[in-house]
């Protein structure tokens, strides 16, 4: 990693931050430098600022700059659940714990390096080298369905569906506390927490969110749901179900661990997924078995919901 440090000049001031890094480095594109930003390697100040924040003469730039070396994705025999495959997509289940791309600080022991050694170069390259084949993605430890393009065609069609929203995606978790409503919807935009650029909140200025979603059963503080997403913000049934003060169970970010279980991270599940085949035409839907520590929580906790009446 080549760390830069820069001292804005008063004729560079007043441009925007990613502006006026790809004038300072040529050999890289404004989109990537903004992704830089975005994953915390680039301080104005000490402090991690936006894309479009503005230049002032005298900011203190320090700028972490990887090696070309750094950056190279190496395939991996990593196991991958494959509910899917033809020659345009592939259909993954992916198990909690595992980052769906490399990152700047993460290169390894990802869906993609897995991706990578199961399927050589027949991945779509639209995202770059950091994300062969990702259409769009899941959190960490959040479990469930992504479906995997392997040709640019493919990549963009799908790519098209998830921007206008036509994506059947439904998710399963259990949350805090007990909801009355058997179904409901949440409407709230969501865009980047003021206080903290790493999580998302429910803002005015953010962008449109809505989350449908129904009970599937309650325990003695729990709830255990099913939620569509009808848009597909960061972290978006984290956040509306924070929102609503009743977090998904597990979440460090927007709950809290809950030891008391032994959670590894947030109770959530990608169960379906439903699209138009990018080359068939057809819509496609699947539907993935819950995993084993879900099925292990729903169990205790219906057993101690009998317990108890």
């Amino acid at each position: 990693m080549d760390i830069k440090n820069l001292i804005v000049t008063k004729e560079e001031s007043n441009n925007r931050l990613d502006v006026y890094l790809a004038k300072q480095y040529k050999e890289l594109s404004r989109s990537h430098i903004q992704k830089l930003i975005k994953e915390n390697y680039i301080r104005v100040n000490s402090k991690l600022k936006r894309p479009n924040y503005i230049v002032k003469s005298g900011d203190q730039i320090k700028f972490s700059l990887p090696r070309s070396e750094e950056l190279l994705i190496k395939p991996e025999n990593i196991q991958i659940h494959i509910v899917y495959e033809d020659d345009d997509i592939i259909v993954v289940n992916k198990r909690q714990g595992m980052i769906v791309h490399p990152t700047l600080t993460n290169l390894s022991g990802t869906l993609v390096n897995g991706l990578l050694y199961y399927c050589g170069p027949n991945l779509s390259d639209i995202n770059g080298m950091m994300r062969p084949g990702i259409v769009h993605r899941i959190d960490k430890d959040t479990s469930g369905l992504l479906v995997v393009a392997k040709n640019n065609i493919s990549h963009e069609i799908l790519a098209k569906q998830f921007k206008q929203h036509t994506i059947n995606r439904k998710y399963h978790a259990i949350v805090s506390g007990v909801i009355g409503e058997t179904n409901a919807t949440i409407d709230a935009p969501i865009g980047r927490d003021p206080m903290n650029r790493l999580k998302r909140a429910v803002t005015g200025s953010g962008k449109h969110a809505v989350t449908h979603f129904k009970v599937l059963d309650r325990f003695r503080g729990y709830t255990y749901i099913e939620a569509e997403l009808e848009t597909g913000r960061t972290h978006q049934i984290r956040v509306h179900f924070a929102y609503i003060g009743k977090p998904v169970l597990g979440d460090p970010m927007y709950g809290c661990k809950n030891s008391k279980f032994k959670l590894k991270g947030q109770v959530l599940h990608a169960r379906t997924l439903g699209f138009i085949h990018p080359t068939k035409g057809k819509y496609v839907e699947f539907v993935s078995d819950l995993p084993e520590y879900f099925n292990k929580l729903l169990k205790l906790l219906k057993n101690n919901y009998f317990r108890e009446q």
